[in-house]
């Protein structure tokens, strides 16, 4: 696909939504429906990489695709209500298609799910991709000539830089400032409610790198970002 002038790619757990609520209702039900405990509130303090790596905290191996797959059933039902969109993140969006550029969304959940999120927050990217995690993502950026990639967890970092992308970091998910930037985020923002100005920082300076886009050190975050 030939690349556009601007396209940004943003993941969607923990950046543009708070998947926290809905995921937590989801493994509840999972639980009560297999029978075996699932410590939901653990779970979703560990939200960025694939379904599999919880699941299998909690089923033996060889169930593991089994309970994949009911829990991805069920979330439907018990996930997409509860979740709401993270602060700033419709208007994030906005701001790509402001910037004349393209919004797309590439994340480590089931694309058909994903794409339940958005519609129901009235979300509406340019396009979804789901099911890579971390370097994979690479793959749909490349795909899409995203030339920003904007995430939460480390995993979107090294997504981020395997696709030549520059990696914008908000503080809102798992991982905080000081390993988001030692993964190599070059811009860091507290929450995605200060990226519409940082984007047309870096569209009027001629996107020429993270240096002049990010301007002075990057914020600390805010305690509310780490809630």
């Amino acid at each position: 696909m030939a690349a556009h002038p601007l396209t940004v790619g943003f993941d969607l757990d923990m950046t543009l939504i708070d998947s926290r609520p809905g995921i937590k209702a989801a493994y509840e039900e999972l639980a009560a429906r297999t029978g075996t405990f699932v410590d939901a509130e653990a779970a979703v303090t560990r939200l960025g990489p694939p379904l599999e790596e919880e699941i299998r905290r909690w089923f033996p191996a060889e169930r593991v695709t089994e309970i994949s797959a009911l829990y991805r059933a069920l979330y439907p039902d018990f996930a997409i209500t509860p979740t709401p969109a993270m602060q700033g993140a419709r208007e994030a969006v906005a701001a790509v298609r402001a910037a004349g550029g393209r919004a797309v969304v590439v994340t480590a959940k089931y694309e058909p799910n994903a794409q339940l999120h958005l519609a129901h927050l009235g979300i509406e990217p340019d396009a979804v991709i789901g099911s890579l995690w971390a370097e994979a993502k690479a793959e749909a950026l490349r795909e899409h000539g995203a030339r920003i990639y904007v995430g939460d967890h480390t995993g979107d970092v090294r997504g981020a830089r395997a696709a030549g992308a520059l990696s914008v970091a908000v503080v809102t998910g798992p991982c905080d400032a000081a390993e988001l930037r030692t993964a190599g985020a070059e811009v860091l923002l507290d929450d995605l409610t200060a990226f519409p100005s940082w984007l047309e920082r870096y569209v009027a300076e001629g996107a020429d790198g993270a240096e002049g886009a990010d301007g002075d050190e990057a914020p600390e975050a805010s305690a509310a970002a780490r809630a």
